[in-house]
C-alpha cells in the first residue's frame, strides 16, 4: 500500500488535537467511508510515522485508539488490519464526521429528544465554520415523539402515564435539542459556509423504544434506549420516575456497503430506511416550533 494515498491526508499544525489524535481520525474515516475496507492492512507502522514525520509511539497510540473502537485488530507479525466484524457497539461523532467528508451530507435521526444528535451536530458543524469540513449540501431530517402528547415514558414511579410536570420537562428536553439543530444549520446556511443546508422535523405519536440514524442512505445506526428508576427534580422536589436514557444506548452500525455473505448490514440499511419513509410518511407531522 502506497503510505501517499490521498485518505492519509496531512496533520494540521492549527488543531487542538494531538498528533496521535489528527491520525486516529484520518484512519478511522477511511475505514468507515470503506476507503480502507474490511480485512485490509492498514500501512505499517514505520509507514505512517514516516509519512507524518512522527514518533513511532505516536502511531502506536493512534492506532490503540482505533483498537479500542473495535476498528482494527493487530496481528502479531503482519500488522494492523481492519475489523470485518461491522455489527458492533461504535462512538456516533467519528461517523457523523467522516459522512461530512462526502459533497452531499443526509442526516435520518428517528427517536426521543436527539439530544445526541444535537451535541454531535455542533461539534461536526465547529469543523465547517473552521473550514475543515466542505460538504457542498446538507439535509437533516430529525423524527421525534410529540413530547406535549400523553406518553407512557417516561413517567413517574406508580402512574401509568406521564403528568403534566414530566411532559413539560420532556418537552423543554426536547426542543432545546432541536431548536439547537435548528438555528446551528441556518446559521451555517446563512453564513454560506455550505450552499444549501435545509431541517425538517416531523413529530409523531409512537412512544420510543430505540433511536435510528441513517447517514447518506448507506450506514445505519441502532440502539435500544435502557428504562431506569431514577429521582429527578420536579417543581418544588425530587420525584421518581421511570425514565429513557438515550445517552446510556449502545450504538451498532451497520453499513450498506458491506459483504452480504458475512453480514445482514446491508438487509438491515434497506429496511430501516423504508421504516424511516414509512412513519415520515403516514403518522409524521410537521413539528410546532
Amino acid at each position: 500500500m502506497s503510505v501517499e494515498s490521498d485518505y492519509l491526508g496531512e496533520l494540521d499544525p492549527d488543531d487542538p488535537r494531538t498528533p496521535s489524535k489528527q491520525i486516529a481520525n484520518k484512519l478511522r474515516a477511511a475505514i468507515l467511508t470503506k476507503k480502507l475496507k474490511p480485512g485490509e492492512r492498514l500501512p505499517s507502522q514505520p509507514e505512517l510515522a514516516a509519512r507524518y514525520g512522527v514518533a513511532r509511539e505516536t502511531v502506536k497510540s493512534a492506532l490503540r485508539d482505533l483498537q479500542a473502537e473495535r476498528l482494527i485488530v493487530s496481528r502479531q507479525g503482519s500488522g494492523s488490519f481492519v475489523r470485518v466484524q461491522t455489527e458492533r457497539p461504535v462512538g456516533l461523532r467519528p461517523h457523523i464526521e467522516a459522512a461530512f467528508e462526502r459533497p452531499h451530507v443526509s442526516v435520518d435521526f428517528a427517536g426521543f429528544s436527539g439530544e445526541t444528535l444535537h451535541n454531535t451536530l455542533i461539534e461536526v458543524l465547529d469543523k465547517v465554520r473552521a473550514g475543515r469540513l466542505r460538504p457542498e449540501s446538507l439535509k437533516v431530517r430529525i423524527l421525534v415523539c410529540d413530547t406535549t402528547q400523553e406518553l407512557a415514558l417516561p413517567r413517574k414511579v406508580g402512574e401509568e402515564a406521564a403528568n403534566q410536570k414530566i411532559r413539560a420537562r420532556a418537552d423543554r428536553i426536547s426542543r432545546r435539542a432541536i431548536d439547537g439543530i435548528v438555528d446551528v444549520i441556518h446559521e451555517i446556511a446563512d453564513l454560506g459556509l455550505i450552499e444549501s443546508a435545509s431541517v425538517e422535523i416531523r413529530v409523531h405519536n409512537l412512544s420510543p423504544s430505540f433511536k435510528l440514524y441513517v447517514l447518506n442512505g448507506e450506514e445505519a445506526f441502532y440502539g435500544l434506549y435502557p428504562v431506569v428508576r431514577h429521582q429527578i427534580r420536579l417543581g418544588d422536589g425530587p420525584e421518581e420516575v421511570f425514565d429513557l436514557m438515550g445517552k446510556d444506548a449502545t450504538l451498532f452500525h451497520f453499513s450498506s456497503g458491506d459483504d452480504a455473505d458475512t453480514s445482514n448490514a446491508r438487509q438491515f440499511v434497506k429496511e430501516a430506511k423504508i421504516w424511516y419513509e414509512s412513519v415520515w410518511n403516514t403518522i409524521g407531522r410537521e413539528y410546532s416550533a
